[in-house]
């Protein structure tokens, strides 16, 4: 059994902020996908998303040219937003840590800590098991289908 993650606010917060070019391996052009969603959500709060898919290079998937892998965007990524499986994330992240990137951020229920570790000594910040779009949403306390319990808006008094 594995250790559940815990990541600090603050650390989430500033990958967050200093993020505007993510790369999104696994997305989809099914409209009813996850990453889908994720990416809608992501590009309306302002990041550009570049959809990663080989089977569907050369489409495009809302608005944006999909690229068949991260060495074929050409140009600086922030983030790697990997909607794969974990044994995949391996693969992924050294490709992320060839190309620059400044992060790499595992969707939920995708963890690969040998893979984690390559990239923190390679410098990039590291975020697994979490969804950048839950994420955001809970720190900017919008109340939207993921419910009123955020942990930021509260009807109770904040001690500081």
């Amino acid at each position: 059994m594995t250790t559940p993650l815990a990541y600090d606010d603050t650390y989430i917060r500033g990958i967050l902020r200093r993020t505007r070019v993510i790369a999104m391996p696994g997305a989809s052009t099914s409209w009813n996908r996850p990453s889908f969603f994720v990416m809608k959500y992501l590009q309306r709060k302002g990041y550009r998303v570049i959809p990663v898919n080989p089977r569907a290079a050369g489409q495009e998937i809302l608005g944006e040219p999909v690229v068949g892998s991260l060495g074929d965007i050409g140009s600086p990524v922030d983030m790697v937003d990997i909607f794969r499986n974990s044994e995949a994330a391996g693969q992924i992240t050294d490709e992320a840590i060839a190309i620059g990137a400044k992060s790499v951020w595992m969707q939920i229920g995708v963890r690969n800590d040998d893979a984690a570790k390559r990239a923190t000594d390679a410098g990039l910040d590291v975020v697994m098991d979490r969804c950048p779009k839950i994420e955001f949403s809970r720190l900017c306390g919008e109340l939207s289908w993921l419910g009123m319990n955020s942990g930021v808006i509260s009807s109770k008094r904040r001690r500081i």
